[in-house]
């Protein structure tokens, strides 16, 4: 079984890049199914990475995209003493929190990318290692955000499978009651 973005879903052009920004997300939340908070915190694999870590990665990076793109600051402010943060849960954040957080996130993503007059508008960003000098444009925001979810819905997998040997195809029969 896979996933697809239906062709009738996509729209016009923003529908389109929603759409393929939905289905990466999937993708990670899928692979936190059944999962208690400990087993989504666990690192099997020989990397440093959890599954509730990407899930808070993807939501947190999704949200200062957002942000910059309404060139309002990012919700959390990370700098190198805290970047590691990202990826772990803290506190009392769990993955339910943290499900529930990106769920809000993606709802203002969809409002605010509908609601731009144009995707070809653009946003400075500020000078840093990790951003292209100058400004991006709305499309290349929600462009960016579907390869950043893509790559991690792609660690998502592989530490899954470390966990317990799920793969992706099984875990979408899983969130389809097959």
């Amino acid at each position: 079984m896979v996933t697809h973005v239906p062709a009738e879903a996509q729209g016009d052009e923003r529908g389109a890049l929603l759409s393929f920004i939905e289905e990466q997300r999937g993708g990670i939340r899928r692979a936190l199914l059944g999962l208690t908070d400990e087993q989504a915190a666990s690192r099997p694999s020989a990397s440093e990475l959890s599954l509730a870590g990407l899930l808070k990665h993807c939501a947190e990076v999704e949200q200062s995209w957002i942000a910059r793109a309404k060139q309002e600051p990012p919700a959390m402010q990370r700098d190198q003493s805290n970047w590691h943060e990202t990826f772990q849960l803290v506190g009392d954040e769990t993955v339910a929190s943290q499900l529930a957080y990106w769920e809000q996130v993606a709802a203002e993503t969809e409002k605010f990318i509908r609601s731009v007059p144009s995707l070809d508008d653009t946003v400075p960003l500020p000078v840093a290692p990790w951003f292209p000098e100058g400004s991006v444009s709305m499309r290349w925001i929600c462009l960016h955000l579907i390869r950043e979810t893509a790559r991690h819905a792609g660690h998502a997998d592989i530490v899954r499978e470390s966990l317990d040997g799920k793969t992706a195809f099984a875990l979408v029969a899983l969130e389809q009651g097959a």
